[in-house]
């Protein structure tokens, strides 16, 4: 692995991006939160406008830089940008939203081309206030999603998270580090 690595974190608003870096990020994160003013008010105050920024150190030397993407489409350019480089994607989706499968099948496919050369880990957020879809269901809709998008083979890893929990963090970090190398899934 080389000495400074990055992942990238995205989903939609409010499915946990920004408290999954906090949970995990050695250092504190630098965040451009900024005051919700459209309908994302509903969902929470404060939304992501640029991107969520933090540093997971590794064992050795290495590093890990930790990116989340604004969650919503309007800041879309930004989601190119912090892909740049990347070894990763980790997609976290809130099973509380109306139409979860909606929106993973909109934030793989506007990864699409990022995605097909990194591998990608499922984060699925807030199923303690919502449990349906389940893992099994998201697997079944993978599969689907990504026989359209010719990838995602074999289907990536699904994990139910609670973002402000840095195991449930590590462990989406842990399976993306494996999936690029088998030698990489342990953290500290």
């Amino acid at each position: 692995m080389r000495e400074d690595n990055k992942i990238v974190f995205t989903g939609p608003v409010g499915a946990g991006k920004t408290s999954a870096i906090s949970a995990i990020s050695d250092v504190p994160i630098i965040s451009t939160d900024a005051r919700a003013s459209d309908m994302t008010i509903n969902r929470k105050g404060h939304t992501t406008v640029a991107m969520d920024y933090g540093i997971l150190h590794l064992g050795d030397k290495s590093k890990v830089h930790l990116y989340g993407t604004p969650g919503q489409e309007r800041f879309d350019f930004m989601w190119d940008i912090l892909t740049t480089g990347g070894l990763g994607l980790i997609l976290m989706l809130d099973n509380t939203r109306p139409n979860p499968q909606k929106d993973m099948h909109f934030f793989l496919h506007a990864f699409k081309d990022y995605i097909a050369d990194v591998p990608v880990v499922l984060g699925i957020s807030k199923t303690d206030l919502n449990s349906r879809p389940d893992t099994a269901d998201y697997a079944k809709m993978l599969a689907e999603v990504g026989q359209d998008l010719h990838m995602l083979n074999p289907v990536p890893p699904i994990f139910e998270v609670d973002g402000r929990n840095k195991e449930d963090v590590k462990n989406l970090v842990m399976a993306l580090l494996f999936s690029i190398d088998p030698g990489l899934g342990m953290l500290p």
